[in-house]
């Protein structure tokens, strides 16, 4: 079984990274695990343009790899604690679109990933990334840990 976890970092992705090792034993047979964080990419435009200019691209990539290394960091640490394997990736790009992607490049049988829990009302007007990835990700089962 290939299983992915989303994670941003949050004391929600440190709940979701505990829940599956503690639950490790409960998923039979061979067990992959593949912790992804996902990146907002800087905007298009002047923005960007100017990042690039001044920084240059190698600054802007060290940046990604920084804030991915954070985001990841609380999680890496659960799993190691409990000695199970697990291999780090990070991407830019948009975020729900990236983990179906990802899940789908890799052929995984389960999205894990947290819920922030931030209420309807923020839901209807930004959207929420698990209800994203639950639309898009429709034949992948998706667990939320909240």
């Amino acid at each position: 079984m290939k299983i992915l976890l989303a994670a941003d970092g949050s004391e929600y992705t440190s709940r979701a990274a505990h829940y599956l090792a503690t639950h490790f034993d409960a998923f039979q047979g061979g067990l992959t695990l593949r912790l992804l964080h996902v990146h907002l990419p800087i905007p298009q435009g002047l923005a960007l343009v100017q990042a690039q200019r001044i920084l240059g691209q190698d600054a802007i990539d060290d940046y990604y790899k920084k804030e991915a290394e954070a985001a990841l960091a609380p999680a890496e640490k659960i799993l190691r604690k409990r000695n199970i394997a697990f291999e780090s990736v990070y991407k830019v790009g948009t975020i729900a679109d990236e983990i179906c992607a990802d899940a789908a490049k890799n052929q995984i049988d389960l999205i894990v990933m947290c819920s922030h829990g931030h209420g309807a009302f923020k839901n209807l007007l930004m959207g929420s990334v698990a209800t994203k990835v639950l639309a898009a990700a429709s034949d992948i089962p998706v667990l939320i840990v909240r």
